[in-house]
């Protein structure tokens, strides 16, 4: 009798222990995921206030000046530097790769709907800070002092936020999505300096904006969902549309 009580308190006190381990170990994890969403918040933050500092020497001299020597020394070096147009579709390349996979098949983390879903609003997210940001700072372009529509780059939001939601998307499953979409999403951002169109403190602010607008909408989906009553989830369609001069494009429905 003793043995088996000794026995059973040893099976007990393992238990316990290996519980608390657990317990351990997912604190641990949470904590992490905490640390890692703050990160990811915090350094885009933190790109859109060195933007906003550097629109006026008022704000903060040293980077106004940091501003205007890399517009200086990058025009110096690529001058009359010509996209030919390559970033007003680079910027949308990310998304057509997420539609382009879906289309043949391969699954990504939310539906169809679910993604076109993330990304309408994510866009409009987007548009809605961008042009306010635009409209309140009047920053003068470089190669244009009387267009004040400087900051920040929408090119380079845009391109960022579908680099994003591309990359939350596939990403886990393919990391060279991931890598692709933000290469193209960089690029973008580069030939609008280059092509002396933005400062460089403008495309920094805008991949800020669009990477903080795809994960915003992202990781809030789950729960915007849940405000819909179900039948009418249910009845919601993604119908392909089409225009006689051969554009395409979709739109939302719903079934009665």
């Amino acid at each position: 009798m003793l043995i088996r009580l000794r026995l059973f308190l040893l099976l007990l006190a393992g238990g316990l222990g290996l519980r608390a381990q657990a317990q351990t170990v997912t604190d641990s994890l949470r904590t992490a995921r905490v640390r890692a969403a703050v990160w990811r918040v915090a350094i885009p933050s933190v790109a859109i206030g060195v933007g906003v500092l550097a629109h006026k020497p008022t704000f903060n001299e040293t980077l106004c000046k940091a501003k205007q020597n890399i517009q200086e020394e990058t025009q110096e070096v690529f001058r009359g530097f010509d996209s030919h147009g390559i970033d007003d579709y680079s910027r949308h390349a990310p998304l057509a790769l997420a539609y382009g996979l879906m289309a043949t098949g391969h699954r990504g983390e939310r539906t169809p709907l679910g993604f076109t879903l993330i990304y309408l609003v994510a866009h409009e997210l987007d548009g809605a800070v961008v042009s306010n940001l635009k409209r309140i700072t009047a920053e003068p372009r470089p190669c244009n002092a009387q267009d004040l529509s400087s900051f920040p780059s929408s090119h380079t939001s845009q391109a960022f936020l579908t680099a994003t939601l591309l990359h939350e998307q596939y990403g886990r499953q393919y990391p060279w999505v991931s890598v692709s979409g933000y290469a193209v999403a960089a690029a973008t951002g580069t030939m609008r300096v280059l092509g002396n169109k933005h400062w460089a403190t403008d495309v920094l602010a805008g991949a800020a904006i669009g990477f903080l607008s795809a994960e915003t909408v992202w990781h809030a989906y789950p729960a915007l969902t849940k405000l819909l009553p179900e039948r009418v989830a249910h009845k919601l369609l993604l119908v392909p549309t089409y225009s006689p001069a051969g554009g395409a494009g979709f739109a939302l429905g719903f079934q009665p």
